[in-house]
């Protein structure tokens, strides 16, 4: 039971992900210097791999947020999704202000990717939080 709360977890983060970025994508293309028109003349874009690396990802995370959930006795959707949202915004995204001011990246992919790291959490927070560990 626990790895299918894990997995609806990183589920609902990465669908918030994708509808996050496609309703930001010409945004968030300019911002990460991505020529679409330059990847579609060379047959590129989307490829799955990518996708596939970036759930595990989510399910890394989620899992990592379980644990320290469990330890920490978060059980409840409120405090889970707070709790996501702490680590979305105090541990996730100052990680990702970093790595953009060193590589000198736009303030604007900055808040785009910083949203929704902070906001993904939050979801899988809750959800972590409605389904509590059990002892």
């Amino acid at each position: 039971m626990e790895y299918v709360i894990v997995l609806g977890a990183a589920l609902a983060s990465f669908a918030f992900g994708a509808v996050w970025y496609m309703a930001l994508a010409k945004p968030w293309h300019a911002a990460a210097g991505i020529d679409v028109e330059k990847l579609r003349a060379e047959g590129g874009g989307g490829s799955a791999f990518v996708f596939v690396v970036a759930f595990l990802c989510c399910v890394l995370v989620a899992g990592m947020m379980r644990h320290v959930f469990h330890a920490a006795q978060i059980h409840t959707l409120g405090s889970g999704a707070l709790a996501g949202l702490g680590l979305g915004l105090f541990i996730a995204t100052p990680w990702i202000v970093m790595n953009n001011m060193f590589g000198m990246k736009p303030r604007m992919l900055t808040l785009i990717d910083g949203t929704y790291a902070s906001v993904g959490c939050m979801i899988m927070g809750a959800v972590l939080g409605a389904f509590p560990a059990v002892a």
